[in-house]
């Protein structure tokens, strides 16, 4: 199967992944070039890429986040010919036919627009922890003795069509770090694509999830946004939604923080909320730009 992929790592101070990544990626049985988009790294990222002479880098300026950084990379590749691109996180390493299963699948299932290797942590035993909860969450679904159809995935593993891309758009900047991914599935679906977990394919994510209040904040604010612009419901459905996001957010989350602090984000979750009311008109348009596969062009 002759298709022309492009691997796109977006990269910020990752030198202690870097070389196992990228082994990995110049060890794979299908052909495919590579490009990074870096984030202004500050350790020896940079140096390390240059170690590999047939990757094409590209170095912002600034640190653009993961949604608009990743924009960069996809916005390259498919200028340069790509059918489809593979979104890989800078802390994950692949084996030698995921790429190759995951072109397959793509490819011989055209409703999909977007397809996800297994997750597996670093020990390449035990599923993601995070991955391990969409994935056994969501079994009821569309599942074949090769594909599980989910109605989401995170994106430390993507390989998504041009065509997804070309009806759908790209991740959309307003999300500066979280949600950018549930945003773009929500949207791919209503596209009428599509999303599968290949059960022949795999990465492995290096990584320890842990929660902070910051992070916990920033996540569920994403929540309750993504549930108010996404475009599979009706308006009113999705402010509901918004709301009941900002009561539930604060319930789930009350075990991780105690009372204080679940107060404290239900407080900043109900100010959130009805900021983003205030703001209506934009959460129309940035609805309407999502039905017609445009983003990044409003701001809240």
């Amino acid at each position: 199967m002759k298709k022309k992929i492009a691997v796109v790592i977006v990269t910020f101070n990752g030198e202690i992944w870097l070389k196992k990544n990228l082994n990995s990626l110049i060890n794979s049985n299908y052909p495919i070039d590579i490009i990074i988009v870096d984030n202004a790294s500050t350790d020896k990222t940079i140096s390390t890429i240059k170690e590999f002479s047939s990757i094409e880098l590209i170095q912002n300026k600034y640190n653009l986040g993961f949604g608009k950084a990743n924009n960069i990379g996809i916005d390259f590749a498919l200028k340069k010919g790509s059918d489809a691109v593979f979104l890989l996180n800078q802390d994950t390493w692949i084996y030698e036919n995921t790429i190759f299963n995951l072109v397959e699948a793509l490819f011989e299932n055209p409703n999909l627009g977007i397809v996800s290797p297994l997750h597996y942590s670093a020990d390449e035993k035990s599923f993601d922890e995070n991955f391990n909860t969409y994935f056994n969450k969501f079994k009821k679904e569309e599942d074949t003795e090769s594909i599980r159809i989910v109605p989401f995935v995170n994106a430390a593993g993507w390989l998504v069509s041009k065509e997804c891309f070309a009806k759908t758009g790209y991740f959309d900047p307003i999300f500066s770090h979280y949600g950018e991914d549930r945003n773009f599935c929500e949207r791919v679906k209503y596209h009428g694509f599509k999303i599968g977990v290949v059960k022949n394919s795999a990465i492995c994510h290096d990584r320890i999830v842990k929660l902070n209040p910051n992070k916990i904040e920033l996540q569920s604010k994403y929540l309750v946004l993504n549930q108010m612009i996404n475009c599979n419901n009706s308006l009113f459905i999705s402010l509901v939604q918004g709301l009941k996001s900002v009561f539930g957010l604060s319930k789930f989350h009350f075990l991780n923080q105690g009372v204080i602090k679940t107060i404290s984000l239900f407080i900043k979750l109900q100010l959130y909320y009805f900021n983003l009311l205030l703001k209506i008109g934009l959460i129309v348009e940035i609805r309407r730009n999502s039905i017609k596969g445009i983003n990044g062009v409003l701001t809240l």
